[in-house]
């Protein structure tokens, strides 16, 4: 019996934007307001073509060829950091506040279900990849706006050079490259967000139609007390504890430092565990947390 994919199956998350969820979500994200400020114009010129002509008429009153070849670039901006690092929901925090700018657009968030890898029969994925765009393509209309993440892009996007290619993922990159293309045809209204965690995997014509590439690093020192002041908040933690706290999750031991995913995922629930539900939290616990909680790997390139 063959395996039947539903068209609602094919993404792991359909969402009307502007979201609040994801709003609130996004003023917990450290760095987040930085990093968007320094994007922001970038993708302002990806989603929305015509306020660049409209600039372009306004302060040198006419079309100038600068803006027609800005405005040809493919929709497809990549995101690459190791896991942990915040990439998804930035992504999913950037589609939303540009869809809060764009203020008159209805816009819809699709973030692409790995189970269009579908189940190894010849054409299964490529046709399960040209049914997901169609969907995306027909929400966008002529007039709403559409965002796509695609998590883990490497799995399917890698490169096809390799003698490990198979046949399927070759065929699945080329439906890839062939539909980013096409989606130039809709003037910024459909935006693709690429996410990976190795970069070195992803196949060379994918990297070079992005018209941005965004690197995400593990935390800072400052990053990692701004998370620790904001998840900590109403403990009355010394600031001495703090330092330390930030000092234990960075990079020491020839070790790399915990990703925002580690310290929030790991360390901050199991330092909790060992109050609840007998006592009160501790400065104690968390520094006990924050010994033994070990970062997650650093993923290569390839």
């Amino acid at each position: 019996m063959s395996e039947v994919i539903e068209v609602a199956e094919l993404f792991e998350l359909e969402l009307e934007l502007p979201n609040d969820k994801i709003a609130a979500s996004s003023k917990r994200l450290v760095g987040f307001e930085n990093r968007y400020q320094r994007l922001h114009r970038g993708l302002r010129l990806l989603a929305d073509p015509e306020e660049l002509h409209a600039w372009s008429r306004k302060f040198h009153h006419k079309e100038l060829a600068i803006c027609n070849a800005v405005s040809d670039r493919y929709p497809l901006v990549i995101f690459v950091g190791d896991v942990g690092t915040g990439k998804t929901v930035t992504a999913e925090a950037a589609c939303d506040r540009l869809a809060r700018e764009a203020g008159r657009k209805e816009a819809m968030l699709f973030k692409l279900s790995t189970r269009v890898r579908g189940s190894g029969k010849v054409g299964q994925m490529s046709t399960l990849l040209n049914q997901a765009f169609e969907v995306i393509v027909k929400q966008a209309g002529k007039t709403r706006q559409a965002f796509l993440i695609i998590d883990e892009g490497d799995s399917l996007a890698s490169t096809r050079d390799t003698v490990q290619s198979h046949h399927e993922d070759k065929v699945a990159v080329n439906t890839i490259i062939q539909k980013i293309d096409d989606l130039r045809r809709h003037s910024g209204r459909i935006l693709v967000f690429l996410c990976t965690n190795r970069a070195g995997a992803l196949d060379p014509a994918i990297v070079r139609r992005a018209a941005m590439t965004e690197q995400f690093d593990r935390p800072t020192d400052r990053e990692r007390d701004d998370l620790f002041r904001m998840d900590l908040d109403g403990l009355n933690i010394k600031n001495e504890t703090m330092r330390e706290l930030v000092r234990l999750t960075g990079p020491r031991d020839g070790r790399p430092g915990l990703t925002f995913s580690d310290l929030r995922s790991k360390l901050l629930p199991d330092a909790l565990c060992r109050a609840f539900p007998s006592r009160a939290l501790t400065e104690d616990d968390l520094i006990a947390a924050a010994k033994e909680v070990c970062p997650s790997p650093v993923v290569g390139k390839g």
